[in-house]
C-alpha cells in the first residue's frame, strides 16, 4: 500500500481532535440546554414530583440530576475534568435507564435517548477530551 493511500484511511490528528470538540460540544450544549437548564430554572416546581429512583428524596434527586446535567456539560463543553464529568453523566443517566425507564428502549417511556447520552459520554470517557481543551492545556 502506498503512502498515499495509507494517509487517508488514518486521520490526522488535527481531524482527530476536531472530531472531539464538535463530540464535547455538541453533546455537552445539548445535555445542558435540552436538560439541565430546564431542570434548574425549574427546579422549586419540579423538585415535588421528580422520579426518586434512589429514595434519596424528590429534591436530593433533582439535585444530582442537576449535578450531572449541568456541571458535568459544562465540564465536557470546556474539556475540563472530561472523564470525571462523563462519570458523572454516565451514573446519572445508568439510573436513569434502569430504575425511571426499567431497561425500555423505544417506545412511551423508553430509554433510548438516555442510552444515545451515555454511548456519547463512554466515547469521551474513553477518547478524552483532545487537544483542543483545557485538560490539553492544563498538561
Amino acid at each position: 500500500m502506498s503512502a498515499s493511500r495509507t494517509s487517508l484511511l488514518r486521520p490526522s490528528t488535527t481531524y482527530y481532535d476536531c472530531g472531539l470538540l464538535i463530540l464535547r460540544l455538541w453533546y455537552g450544549l445539548l445535555l445542558l440546554f435540552g436538560h439541565g437548564l430546564g431542570k434548574m430554572t425549574n427546579f422549586s416546581r419540579m423538585s415535588a414530583h421528580f422520579p426518586d429512583p434512589l429514595h434519596i428524596g424528590s429534591s436530593a434527586s433533582l439535585l444530582l440530576a442537576l449535578l450531572a446535567e449541568v456541571v458535568g456539560s459544562l465540564l465536557l463543553i470546556f474539556g475540563l475534568l472530561t472523564r470525571v464529568a462523563c462519570a458523572l453523566i454516565i451514573i446519572e443517566l445508568a439510573v436513569a435507564f434502569a430504575l425511571v425507564h426499567h431497561f425500555k428502549l423505544f417506545g412511551q417511556g423508553g430509554g433510548e435517548l438516555a442510552l444515545l447520552y451515555i454511548g456519547a459520554a463512554v466515547v469521551l470517557a474513553f477518547t478524552g477530551p483532545g487537544r483542543y481543551s483545557v485538560d490539553a492545556y492544563r498538561r
